[in-house]
């Protein structure tokens, strides 16, 4: 890999980024909502709430786009169970602090209730639009969590890290399941946090990358920083991803490949790689991969047993092509990624990058960044095989 295509693939990731003022407001809501959970006066203070990020913004793979979604948890860890309590009761509780909250931040629009989750949403802040989405759940039992932590070393993860994730497990509520309303032991499972930490783990792989990022930040080591702040290679090649994919499927966003399969399956396919032209020319050439032939093709790391790709053998979802739709995506990214890595003329790389992320560089800083005199080289991966596809399939 030269180090022209390293720093064409990085200024490509680095255009798709949000502004570090984005995170800052992210992280400012997230604090005081959960301050506002952790008054004496809320009507789940005396269930000791826990309130935490998780998602993109968690995770620090942020996209640009007209509306950011800010994934929150709100669990409650004492005092509710799975016998004294039904998923709605739950969810209502939840919602009841919530929507005080809204009142008192005057927040305009009505609290929206959704299968898993409440959504406020704000009004625009500039040019920061978002919502928040909050995820009512209890921690799971230590029987269940020992379960969970055995099913990941079975599927490959350290002992000392699936102990450590299988610890952030819980119960969500969900109003699309049976048993919402009744008191049962059957809730779905989600570990948010502990997803982020093993992602965490895939991009400490570049430890001595990231232990230079702290120590140009001042922390004393890597876990005093917010994952956002690590800027891991890892991290770049999942933004620039994700805004291919956003841009590739912008006229069928409900056929479009969801964000934790690209996510999990970058992180799964990165092995260390110290800049981010490796990583995303490795990347591309290896995560198609690690998609199973038999159920579950694309397994969640902190729980093998469910498949992230669910929809795509679901009857409901058969008229998007989503297997298909994922591997025409990859393919495509293959493509684009390869010809913006061989490419020496710096306004056909300015081009690519608006066409394709719908972004923008600058040519001429490109041009004298570089010094783009020699081709750079990206070779099309040939290591995972897809089928010729026709012209723009994923638009049906």
């Amino acid at each position: 890999m030269s180090d022209k295509t390293h720093r064409i693939i990085e200024a490509v990731a680095a255009s798709v980024d949000i502004p570090e003022t984005a995170y800052d407001k992210a992280e400012a809501r997230y604090k005081d909502l959960g301050e506002w959970f952790g008054r004496p006066e809320a009507e789940c203070y005396g269930f000791a709430p826990h309130i935490y990020p998780q998602g993109s913004f968690r995770l620090g793979t942020v996209v640009r786009g007209e509306e950011y979604d800010l994934d929150f948890g709100c669990r409650l860890c004492k005092g509710i169970y799975k016998s004294t309590h039904t998923q709605k009761q739950l969810k209502a509780l939840v919602g009841g602090d919530m929507e005080a909250y809204r009142q008192a931040r005057r927040i305009e629009s009505a609290l929206k209730e959704k299968p898993r989750c409440w959504r406020l949403q704000y009004q625009e802040d500039g040019s920061f639009k978002f919502h928040m989405d909050g995820v009512p759940s209890i921690p799971m039992d230590d029987p269940h969590r020992q379960l969970l932590a055995e099913a990941m070393i079975k599927y490959g993860t350290a002992d000392f890290l699936a102990q450590s994730v299988a610890k952030h497990a819980g119960s969500i509520t969900d109003n699309s399941r049976p048993n919402y309303d009744t008191v049962s032991p059957d809730w779905r499972i989600s570990n948010s946090e502990g997803y982020a930490l093993w992602f965490e783990s895939r991009m400490k792989l570049a430890m001595p990358l990231l232990e230079k990022r702290a120590f140009e930040a001042r922390a004393a080591k890597v876990d005093d920083l917010p994952a956002r702040k690590w800027k891991s290679p890892l991290q770049n090649c999942v933004q620039a991803l994700k805004c291919h994919r956003d841009v590739m499927f912008a006229d069928n966003p409900d056929g479009k490949p969801i964000s934790v399969i690209i996510t999990t399956l970058a992180a799964i396919a990165y092995r260390g790689e110290q800049d981010v032209g490796t990583a995303m020319q490795n990347i591309l050439a290896t995560m198609g991969n690690f998609v199973n032939q038999q159920r579950p093709h694309v397994p969640n790391p902190v729980n093998p047993a469910e498949d992230f790709a669910d929809k795509w053998y679901d009857p409901k979802y058969a008229h998007l092509h989503l297997d298909q739709n994922f591997n025409w995506w990859l393919q495509q990214a293959q493509e684009d990624f390869a010809k913006i890595g061989q490419s020496r003329d710096a306004d056909f790389i300015a081009e690519q990058v608006r066409e394709k992320f719908a972004s923008t560089i600058d040519a001429r800083n490109l041009s004298d960044k570089l010094g783009l005199g020699a081709a750079a080289i990206l070779t099309t991966p040939k290591s995972h095989t897809i089928v010729e596809a026709p012209a723009k399939p994923w638009m049906r």
